[in-house]
């Protein structure tokens, strides 16, 4: 009986005889078929004549040692004649910003000279699996936890392009144990991100520790991030370990790290550096093995240049970088939004709420909503507890109806049209927004005030 090859058709293009016959020796017991080659001008006759399933393409060649421009322009001319091309690039450790850079013009991964063999393979077969759209791993995983794990990023609502361009991004470096930086507004739902990348990651099946730094005051940073023994000061009832510990071998999240003062910043530097950490009241250093996320709003790059923030530190922490998009930048995300959280609370509070009026949606588009997604979830759920209607309406929303203050209007100003609006907005902040109490004083039907409201663009 034939033995079983998963890894199929393999390229491998590098000017290096000696790695190539090494790959070849390699992965020959785990290929259909291991084709090498010296000249990467080859690659267009090559990928013509043939379809490989994965293709290994070193990043430099004899022309250009360093700069990795040889690579691009071969990871370009493949993916233009096999766009679902899975190319994995090779690369120096010193280059990994450049591989990178790779990943975001369409290659499936890199790996990093000298390789491990048994990554190497490993991820080769995790480019293989996310392309039938599944997760591979050492054991067979239970049905409930490969479902989670594939849905990690389907949970994230977002239909929009900002989204699924960072989905897209998300999917090509959540599989290597690159460091990522998560910049983002608050309430973009960084923390989110953070856990589905840990979750589509080779170490989703370990645990993820996320550290609030902004939180952390400066005596205790290095006991909650690096343990203590006991007796190294006064409140060290017993012997603790820190957060990078809880993390050996999972994912480690460190929030609001644009928070950390100058001397807590090189701190959390040389641990990174040395993969190793000291527990306070001991000389003894502890191996870490974590994959690093981290996460801000604030300006790290003008920090940077204003010396609040080290440079050394952000180069180490941002391999790569995503930025996730306000929801002023995806209001076509805001229907699929409203309607998941309607839902949700909805069931929640047990009411009679089944989605948004056409026009009151037209309005929450047009927001700028300072406070992104969780600003929405919140007014939706206060929308859901106040509303008596099975449609939510604009005067459900507090801040669409504070939009224009009083004191805009001129006292001067008889017009009719004019003095109405005011009124209705003054009543709207006698009555804190409840549509009944405004309508019973106004001397109007519910469905009246709703009508003035939609003229007037309350």
């Amino acid at each position: 009986m034939a033995r079983k090859r998963p890894l199929g058709k393999i390229l491998i293009v590098d000017d290096n005889e000696d790695i190539l016959l090494s790959l070849r020796l390699l992965l020959k017991k785990h290929a259909k078929l291991v084709q090498i080659e010296n000249d990467p001008r080859q690659i267009p006759f090559l990928v013509n004549h043939e379809k490989y399933d994965v293709i290994l393409l070193d990043m430099n060649y004899s022309k250009d040692t360093t700069s990795g421009k040889e690579g691009f322009y071969w990871l370009r001319q493949i993916l233009e004649r096999d766009p679902t091309a899975n190319v994995i690039m090779i690369t120096a450790y010193g280059e990994v910003e450049i591989a990178v850079r790779a990943l975001k013009e369409g290659a499936s991964d890199f790996v990093l000279k000298p390789w491990e063999n048994d990554k190497l393979i490993e991820t080769i077969k995790q480019t293989l699996a996310l392309k039938k759209g599944k997760t591979v791993t050492n054991s067979e995983p239970s049905p409930s936890k490969s479902s989670k794990n594939a849905d990690s990023l389907s949970k994230i609502i977002g239909s929009s392009e900002p989204m699924q361009n960072l989905f897209s991004i998300i999917r090509k470096v959540a599989a290597t144990d690159a460091n990522i930086l998560v910049l983002g507004e608050n309430g973009t739902g960084k923390e989110v991100f953070a856990r589905a990348i840990h979750d589509l990651s080779r170490r989703k099946d370990k645990v993820f520790v996320n550290v609030d730094m902004g939180s952390i005051t400066e005596t205790l940073f290095e006991s909650e991030l690096f343990g203590h023994k006991k007796g190294a000061f006064t409140d060290a009832k017993e012997d603790r370990e820190g957060r990078f510990e809880a993390a050996h071998e999972g994912t480690l999240f460190l929030d609001e790290i644009g928070n950390l003062s100058l001397p807590l910043q090189s701190k959390l530097l040389t641990a990174l550096q040395r993969r190793e950490i000291i527990r306070l009241g001991t000389n003894r250093p502890i191996s870490v093995d974590i994959r690093l996320i981290c996460a801000t709003n604030m300006p790290l790059v003008e920090m940077v240049s204003k010396n609040e923030f080290r440079q050394d530190l952000m180069y180490r922490i941002n391999t790569v970088e995503l930025h996730l998009p306000p929801l002023r930048d995806r209001t076509g995300d805001i229907p699929l939004l409203a309607e998941h959280y309607i839902k949700i609370y909805a069931k929640k509070y047990e009411r009679n709420v089944t989605g948004l009026a056409s026009a009151t949606l037209k309005k929450l588009e047009k927001y700028h909503w300072p406070g992104n997604v969780r600003e929405l979830q919140h007014a939706i759920e206060r929308a859901v507890i106040m509303s008596d209607e099975p449609q939510l309406q604009a005067g459900d929303f507090l801040f669409l109806l504070q939009k224009n203050e009083s004191s805009d209007w001129n006292i001067q100003d008889y017009n009719l049209e004019a003095i109405e609006k005011m009124v209705i907005q003054k009543a709207y902040q006698k009555y804190a927004g409840n549509i009944s109490q405004m309508a019973k004083a106004l001397g109007l039907t519910r469905a009246s005030l709703y009508r003035r409201l939609e003229k007037h663009g309350i």
